[in-house]
């Protein structure tokens, strides 16, 4: 797989029906690698060893509401008293960040009302922190560590 711009991980690979399946920490299971997966799973290492968010608090890959519309969020952090803290869109490397990307996490987040969004396809990281009274949100340089929450 493609070196992204994160630090190094290591991650339990098998060999399943002639894929490659990555085990996700989160979900608790093995899934198939593809190059947004990868992404995916580098992210939640972040999150774990780098910003200390505790791993009960991270959610992968569920599915919700937006305009009537079945849709899969990638990553959410919860806080403690379960409102949403952070939610994360991530896309293959191969995958330009553009408007279209913003627009996409901000649908999902019109839904979900998290604090504080990333986005990234493994190379570019964007950080933002909503303002919801004024409907926008603003870049950060990165995102807060949890203990900060």
């Amino acid at each position: 797989m493609q070196k992204l711009n994160f630090p190094a991980y290591s991650f339990r690979l098998k060999n399943s029906e002639n894929k490659i399946a990555v085990f996700d920490e989160i979900r608790k299971k093995f899934v198939i690698l593809t190059p947004e997966e990868w992404v995916r799973q580098h992210v939640v290492q972040f999150l774990l060893q780098h910003k200390n968010y505790p791993k009960s608090y991270i959610n992968v890959e569920k599915s919700i509401k937006v305009n009537g519309l079945t849709k899969r969020y990638d990553i959410v952090v919860f806080r403690p008293d379960g409102s949403l803290f952070l939610l994360i869109e991530c896309k293959a490397p191969e995958v330009s960040i553009s408007q279209n990307t913003f627009d996409q996490i901000a649908r999902y987040n019109m839904a979900l009302e998290s604090q504080y969004l990333m986005v990234t396809n493994g190379l570019n990281h964007y950080f933002c922190q909503m303002d919801f009274e004024k409907e926008q949100y603003q870049f950060l340089r990165d995102l807060p560590d949890f203990t900060k929450v």
